[in-house]
């Protein structure tokens, strides 16, 4: 199985509203390849609305809009003769709670795949393996791959949702909160996979956990009312950041 190739994502002057509400204001940034970017920020300050404009999933609420860039690679996300659901196999997405289909392990992570090319049942087995691999799950579910995904634990299914989704060969996974409904053990897991799957992938991760987006981040970026505070190397976010707002919240003053 051939590695994903990884592009930039490029954001100018972007906007974003739910009705008369604007959720996010004149966001410029860079998200760069290969890398894990963590948006932090209070509850409700826009962070899960960029990450859905990302792959278009907003287009599935009638009162959201939007204005301004948002390029992936050399792809126009946001122009209207963008084929979606093209965009969202380049763009995989993980969410809050673990999701598995209620199928097999095995039907999990082939279902994107039978679904969007043409594959025979040894490229298929070949693929799933390559998939759970990458996702740290095989050598736990290889003895049972037949089994219900929901008899895993919750850290092997949102592992095995991560596998589904890599499954149909993204470039970028886009993971919101990934690790909130899970225990320490798994999301220490799950935190180790994130940090090695940025070799392959941009990855932009949304968490209220502070101490996550110091683990396995490379830049973070501070949301707070709808606008980019800072952004910048996350090691300088958390120890030097140039914004008193920025301190404040990392340091937990307010939250």
């Amino acid at each position: 199985m051939s590695e994903a190739t990884s592009p930039e994502i490029k954001i100018d002057n972007f906007d974003a509203w739910y009705g008369d509400f604007q959720a996010l204001q004149r966001i410029t940034a860079t998200i760069a390849p290969n890398h894990v970017t963590a948006l932090i920020g209070p509850s409700g300050c826009g962070k899960s609305t960029l990450l859905k404009w990302i792959n278009r999933m907003n287009d599935l609420v009638p009162s959201a809009r939007c204005s301004g860039t948002l390029q992936i690679g050399q792809l126009n996300a946001l122009d209207r003769a963008t084929d979606v659901v093209a965009l969202r196999r380049r763009v995989g997405m993980v969410f809050q709670k673990p999701n598995p289909f209620p199928k097999s392990i095995y039907d999990n992570v082939a279902f994107g795949p039978r679904l969007h090319f043409q594959v025979n049942q040894a490229e298929l087995d070949e693929l799933v393996e390559w998939s759970l691999r990458k996702a740290a799950l095989w050598d736990e579910v290889k003895d049972r791959l037949r089994k219900p995904a929901l008899s895993l634990s919750g850290g092997q299914q949102q592992r095995l949702c991560i596998a589904r989704a890599i499954a149909i060969g993204p470039e970028v996974l886009l993971m919101d909160e990934p690790c909130s409904a899970l225990d320490p053990s798994s999301t220490a897991k799950v935190e180790d996979l994130i940090y090695e799957l940025r070799a392959n992938y941009t990855i932009v991760i949304v968490t209220h956990n502070m101490q996550q987006a110091a683990r396995c981040s490379d830049t973070t970026m501070f949301f707070y009312q709808g606008q980019v505070v800072e952004c910048g190397p996350t090691q300088q976010v958390f120890t030097r950041p140039q914004q008193r707002q920025t301190e404040d919240y990392v340091t937990g003053k307010y939250g």
